[in-house]
């Protein structure tokens, strides 16, 4: 019972990180560039999604971007400022995972989240994703903060922590992928490329 609960909270956050990465953030260059965005989606994917998904650390994967980023002819002012801040700032699934992990808690503590509380959290995390550290398992200690949103205690906020430790492995690779791939993504979409 408890692997069925581990796994289906697994796949929840790695499905929440599909359709970011394979809708949300292809919806986001179509709107901003106008042309079909999935060949750049996908060559971010392989190229340095890839990468970032085995090296689990976003900081590591910043060399792998600059590198696909002067391959993509991109203008090198506009990516020698966006990779390394997007490595940084750049934690869409960071705010993924301290928000699915905090509303897992709150239902297995049997507190109610209405609508608006959980936008709240959601803006909560993504600001908190901000400073997560671009290491492996960097998202992971910022839970404690959403958790006190709903005045959870801090033991318990650590024990979410410990089960975001057991999922890591594939979580927190999943979560650098995004990360790592939507730094070039967006960075292509801005310079107004689409390969």
């Amino acid at each position: 019972s408890a692997l069925g609960g581990y796994a289906h909270l697994l796949a929840v956050l790695l499905g929440s990180m599909l359709i970011m990465a394979l809708f949300v953030n292809p919806l986001i260059v179509w709107v901003k560039t106008r042309r079909n965005p999935y060949p750049l989606v996908f060559t971010a994917l392989r190229e340095s999604g890839v990468t970032a998904f085995f090296t689990r650390s976003s900081a590591a994967n910043i060399p792998v971007n600059l590198a696909l980023c002067e391959r993509l002819n991109l203008e090198k002012d506009t990516y020698a400022v966006s990779i390394p801040l997007g490595a940084t700032i750049n934690m869409g699934g960071a705010a993924i995972t301290i928000t699915v992990l905090t509303l897992a808690a709150t239902h297995t503590l049997g507190i109610d989240v209405d609508m608006a509380t959980a936008l709240l959290l959601s803006v909560v995390a993504a600001l908190s994703a901000c400073g997560a550290s671009g290491v492996a398992g960097g998202s992971l200690l910022l839970i404690p903060l959403s958790c006190a949103l709903f005045g959870i205690d801090n033991d318990v906020a650590m024990q979410v922590v410990a089960i975001g430790f057991v999922i890591s492995v594939l979580q927190d690779s999943a979560e650098t992928a995004l990360n790592s791939s939507t730094d070039v993504v967006f960075t292509a979409a801005v310079a107004g490329k689409d390969q």
